[in-house]
């Protein structure tokens, strides 16, 4: 199990305006024992602000003082505690915009493998980017010059940021124009000996061999367009790639050494064209990339202290800067709004098409846009650490979990391809040299075998769906942090749903106040909220806040003590004597709640149909208003979806406290599209069965599971579990998706085999927790992402399954003659890599939908 420990809380005399941010990844500290063995060694250093030990993500994260202390310092006391830091030597990403296919990346990965101080590799073809570990004293200069021995230009990257692949149009390159001339001069010489055979005059030669003007013109084609092939099939041969480059350059060569001019050409200038159009279609998937990282402004203009302005670059703004917002500008940073009112739209993280009203202390996020006023806005994230920079990480990183179905296609390849070239030598030698059959016809077949080898489209029929996939739900506000977790979803067919905060907003408010024993509403409520001060509970804040609307003051009382019970409520000293407030079941064993006494005199007595009869009930007392909690005011309440805490001391109860939460007006709708779905929704929730019940019949959920501690909702992960692997009739492995807060649901989260975080906009541990997080408080992205994956696992099965059959066809015609050159080409390599690049692209065509009755609601309803 796995949860995140809370952050240090920072040294009072610490300057924060000479605080830096160090983020170390520590693979092994995965639980809250290895974090806190961790946390305490840093801590003996000087200067430590704030430490933040992610054991989910294995991160972690310090704000230290660099007059004190030093990173060396840092890392020194990590290593001290027996713990290695993952990339302590430093993690370079270099640009290789070229660098567009799995054949392209091969290459790379052998140039890079043979350098010394490179102690990882890892390469991105859909992104065109390199990421490699560096050795402490190995600098940025060793790589590039390795990636440009493949033949690649490449260019670092510092922060991990920055433009992806070229902005220019392919067809703009010198490759482009290179290629149309080629083609125009295969068109030439094709009329010069198939329809002016005339004019086609023969012109020398050689070793017996004449040459026509129409052999010439082929020739030099297959040299011009043939030259970027050659210059490939050059690096691919010195870092042993058999690759489609190396595979191009021998096809060519062969061709025209054998007398086939005209195949040689065409077979240069339609690869040309191929990879032409192939990196056009790669760009098209880079483009939803481009399309995230242009979302935060390049410049903010920066209110100084005597009131005058200063536009800056976005990327210079420091936390505490003041910046200036005028209608339709972007926000530039995270922060909080200080002055003005504005209209934000917030479509770029949280996806939510109406916009938000902002005012002063309302949270705005970087990339957002302010529609309607004028803001200023305190900055409490420099550039790179906002939400929208964090969002772009993590797509980038996403893209480096490879899927299931990513191996099982790489696993392939490696044997298709060697196979493949195999059959073609033997096919074009093979009835030559044993059956004395013609070798210009054999060759001519081998040679289209050869150009089948190439398993290119079949590659990259997986990342480029993921990559289309992931930019298209970040887009709509949903972060998938990585392909195997786009996959899983629809393999999810059981959702586990937390209650408050999910299917509720999470904005609890008290609703009834019912005195005992003589108190008054107000005694309760003061007792009650002094307890619940220190708690972080959202039902405990509730009662704070309700209790300081009043006017109650919470600080009188002197308390000390204080003592959270796990899943049931507190326990705290108020003026010297223990008090409890909690659930019911707190009190089971310390207090007899089933006879007590209402107060009627400053407070309210609670009517239900058997008040009057339990005072009868009651004969050996001599009171009036008897009342009985557990069987008259808890089910009552619990019946309206109200949750109940009872508020009292060791020798009885004080009060009773009615809170309820709002069902999102979304969630019904949501509720009903997963279930058309097939997706069974299971609510888990640590409040009381009648609350919960009510909850469940309000959303139209059938199975829900009540009064469970952290620990219990773990259980009910694995039994859901369970019975997924116990279906015999259901080929998934137990996949269970859990969705919650990302905080208090920490646990379950991590436990369940896709944990998907609500409202995780700017929240730290959402954002770190969750493979899938929902950046806004909107449930209609829930079965949008369920019809993304579901959409998303057809695709990649489309692509993999369309690509593997039309090359397994063509290469079954090709020994026969039904398949020629241009086949090859045209079909099996242009076509199939257009195809399946297009048909990841559909992914960017799903939207989510929203219910008629809430397209047009604000945020406040």
């Amino acid at each position: 199990m796995s949860e995140s420990t809370p952050p240090t809380p920072p040294d009072e005399d610490a300057d924060t305006d000479l605080s830096r941010t160090l983020e170390l990844r520590v693979p092994e500290m995965d639980c809250p024992s290895c974090a806190g063995k961790v946390t305490n060694s840093v801590e003996r250093l000087k200067g430590i602000d704030e430490l933040d030990a992610r054991v989910t993500s294995g991160r972690l994260v310090v704000k230290y003082d660099p007059t004190r202390t030093s990173d060396a310092e840092i890392r020194e006391r990590v290593r001290a505690a027996g713990y290695k830091i993952a990339g302590s030597d430093a993690e370079l990403t270099v640009s290789v915009p070229d660098m567009d296919c799995a054949s392209c990346a091969n290459k790379v990965e052998n140039a890079l493998e043979g350098v010394d101080g490179v102690s990882a590799i890892e390469t991105r073809p859909t992104s065109g980017r390199v990421t490699v570990v560096l050795e402490e004293e190995t600098d940025p200069e060793t790589v590039t010059a390795a990636i440009g021995s493949a033949g690649y230009d490449a260019t670092p990257i510092s922060d991990g940021s920055g433009s992806i692949g070229d902005d220019d149009p392919i067809w703009k390159s010198r490759r482009a124009a290179i290629t149309g001339a080629g083609a125009i001069v295969v068109a030439a010489g094709m009329a010069l000996e198939f329809v002016f055979t005339g004019a086609d005059l023969t012109l020398f030669s050689v070793l017996g061999r004449s040459y026509d003007l129409s052999a010439l013109l082929f020739i030099i084609t297959a040299a011009a367009a043939g030259a970027p092939i050659f210059r490939n099939g050059y690096y691919s041969a010195r870092n042993r790639s058999l690759d489609i480059d190396f595979l191009m350059s021998v096809g060519i060569v062969a061709a025209v050494a054998a007398h086939h001019p005209f195949e040689g050409a065409t077979l240069a200038v339609l690869f040309s064209i191929a990879e032409l159009l192939e990196q056009f279609s790669m760009d098209r998937a880079r483009d939803s990339l481009r399309e995230l990282m242009d979302l935060s402004p390049d410049t903010a203009t920066v209110k100084r202290e005597d009131g005058t302005t200063e536009t800056i670059p976005a990327e210079e703004l420091a936390i505490g800067d003041v910046v200036v917002v005028r209608p339709g500008e972007k926000i530039p940073a995270d922060g909080t709004v200080r002055e003005g009112e504005s209209a934000v739209d917030q479509s770029p993280i949280t996806g939510e098409s109406v916009p938000a009203d902002k005012a002063e202390g309302d949270e705005v996020f970087a990339g957002t846009i302010a529609e309607s006023g004028y803001l200023e806005v305190d900055v409490e994230q420099t550039a790179a650490d906002s939400t929208i920079a964090r969002i772009v990480r993590m797509v980038e990183d996403a893209e480096r979990e490879q899927t299931k179905r990513e191996q099982f296609v790489d696993r392939f390849a490696s044997v298709y391809t060697p196979i493949v070239v195999a059959l073609a030598v033997a096919v074009a030698a093979g009835p030559p040299l044993l059956a004395g059959a013609s070798w210009n016809t054999w060759f001519l077949r081998g040679l289209t075998l050869l150009v089948i080898a190439c398993p290119c489209a079949f590659v990259i029929s997986t990342p480029v769906s993921v990559v289309s996939g992931i930019t298209s739900a970040a887009r709509n506000g949903v972060l998938i942090k990585g392909g195997r977790h786009l996959e899983a979803v629809a393999e999810s067919d059981t959702l586990a749903v937390d209650k408050t905060g999910t299917l509720t907003t999470g904005d609890l408010s008290v609703t009834d106040v019912v005195p005992l024993e003589g108190a008054d509403e107000a005694d309760v409520l003061r007792r009650a909220s002094a307890a619940e001060r220190r708690s972080e509970h959202p039902i405990g804040r509730s009662i704070v806040e309700y209790a300081e609307e009043r006017g109650l003051d919470a600080d009188d009382p002197d308390v000390s003590s204080f003592d959270a019970l796990t899943g049931k409520g507190v326990r705290v000293d108020i003026d010297g004597e223990t008090h409890y407030v909690g659930k019911p079941g707190l009190f089971e064993g310390l207090a007899d709640l089933e006879h007590v006494h209402a107060t009627t005199d400053g407070g309210e007595l609670l009517e239900t149909e058997s008040t009057a009869a339990d005072a009868n009930d009651r004969p050996d007392c001599e009171r009036d208003n008897c009342v009985d909690v557990l069987r008259d005011v808890v089910p009552r309440l619990e019946a309206e979806g109200k949750t109940v805490v009872v508020v009292g001391t060791e020798d009885g109860p004080l009060g009773v406290i009615g809170v309820a939460d709002r069902v999102r007006p979304e969630a019904m709708w949501a509720v009903s599209r997963l279930q058309a779905q097939g997706v069974r929704v299971v609510m888990l929730t640590g409040d009381n069965e009648g609350t919960a019940r009510a909850i469940a019949e309000q959303v139209g959920i059938d199975e829900f599971h009540a009064e469970l501690l952290p620990d219990e909702k773990l259980d009910w992960i694995h039994r859901l579990e369970g019975e997924r692997d116990g279906n015999e009739d259901d080929d998934r492995d137990g996949h269970v998706a859990m969705i919650g807060d990302g905080i208090n649901d920490a646990p379950a989260l991590a436990t369940a085999s896709v944990g998907i975080a609500m409202g995780a906009a700017g929240t730290d541990t959402a954002l770190e927790t969750a493979d899938v997080a929902l950046m806004g408080d909107d449930l209609t992205r829930l079965p949008y992402l369920y019809q993304l994956s579901n959409t998303a696992n057809g695709v990649i099965r489309q692509n993999i399954w369309a690509s593997l059959a039309v090359k397994m066809v063509l290469a079954a015609g090709a020994p026969f003659g039904f398949v020629s050159v241009i086949h090859a080409v045209v079909i099996g390599d242009m076509g199939m890599s257009l195809g399946v690049t297009s048909n990841a692209m559909r992914l960017a065509n799903v939207e989510p939908k929203i219910p008629e009755d809430l397209a047009g609601r604000g945020d406040d309803e």
